[in-house]
């Protein structure tokens, strides 16, 4: 006689090994600020009409979205292929209704309509700031560029118009920049912009400082002799990389200073990595810079709780 199929809450319970993806959704549900976040967008939900899915559970689908890459279709299908991913979202298989990817694609437009993921992003730096977690004296400022789809073959038969090309070394690259400032303390992002690809990294500077800055730390891209002399004070130091005069090489000292100034730049690279490593978003998904600007302060922002979860689960 065939064995009868358990309920899957029970067979779930009685796994007997955590896996991976178990183990970090589970990780990240404890430490994102979950009433507060949910708070900034049900004013803005709706709420007549169709009985809409429960707003937490939209959010958790999109943050999924977010720390495994999926677009709308992908984020539907791995609802009925993942029973972690369903665990997370607060869905049991056969008694809850799984949301289309029209339904997910809506919560996308909505938080982008009303630009809450910005506020989300605030939200975030301020729970972390409620933790203890809070800006120190420094700020690493940095830019990353962020690929985009340079085919031609899609519905507009073009590339990306609000996308452009720049040189990196040797190297082309077509899409736009995220250029942060991080504190050099936590590590956390505090400050983001975005632009296109050719805009110069230098261009953003004063968006990404807070203004409480006793140091500022960056590569020779943002060597400025009118801001480190408009910086200069007591007790405040120019943590940009050292530039050789043209024609002449850099003094012994000035390499000394520079390699001081590496090590306490690398923390910058630790956001970066996050998002393109840990949740791989290493292209664009969406066309115009609005839209990815959107997603990348929902990123940063769930990256800063990724870099910091050690210490607000301690």
């Amino acid at each position: 006689m065939p064995k009868q199929p358990a309920f899957l809450g029970l067979r779930h319970s009685m796994k007997k090994k955590q896996t991976r993806r178990e183990k970090f959704l589970a990780e990240m549900d404890a430490v994102v600020p979950w009433p507060r976040m949910l708070a900034l967008i049900a004013p803005h939900y709706p709420k007549g009409g169709r009985p809409p899915m429960p707003l937490e559970t939209m959010l958790r689908i999109y943050f999924l979205q977010q720390w495994y890459a999926l677009s709308d279709p992908m984020a539907e299908e791995m609802l009925y292929d993942s029973d972690a991913m369903r665990q997370f979202a607060g869905i049991e298989l056969g008694d809850d209704r799984i949301p289309d990817e029209t339904t997910v694609l809506n919560f996308r437009h909505l938080l982008e309509k009303y630009q809450l993921t910005e506020k989300l992003f605030v939200e975030v730096n301020a729970h972390l700031t409620d933790q203890g977690i809070t800006l120190r004296s420094g700020t690493l400022v940095d830019a990353t560029i962020i690929d985009a789809p340079s085919s031609t073959k899609n519905e507009a038969k073009a590339r990306d118009p609000e996308m452009s090309s720049t040189k990196k070394g040797n190297d082309w690259y077509f899409g736009m920049k995220a250029h942060v400032g991080v504190d050099a303390q936590s590590g956390i992002v505090h400050s983001l912009e975005t632009t296109t690809a050719k805009a110069h990294d230098s261009q953003v500077w004063e968006d990404l400082l807070h203004g409480k800055e006793t140091s500022i730390w960056a590569d020779k891209g943002y060597v400025s002799a009118a801001r480190e002399t408009a910086f200069s004070g007591v007790g405040k130091f120019w943590g940009v990389m050292r530039k050789a005069p043209k024609g002449s090489g850099l003094h012994p000292i000035d390499e000394d200073i520079n390699r001081i100034i590496a090590k306490v730049r690398a923390r910058v690279e630790h956001p970066f990595r996050v998002i393109k490593r840990q949740f791989g978003y290493i292209k664009t998904r969406y066309r115009g810079l609005a839209k990815n600007r959107a997603q990348l302060f929902t990123l940063f922002a769930l990256g800063n709780l990724f870099l910091v979860r050690r210490k607000l689960m301690a």
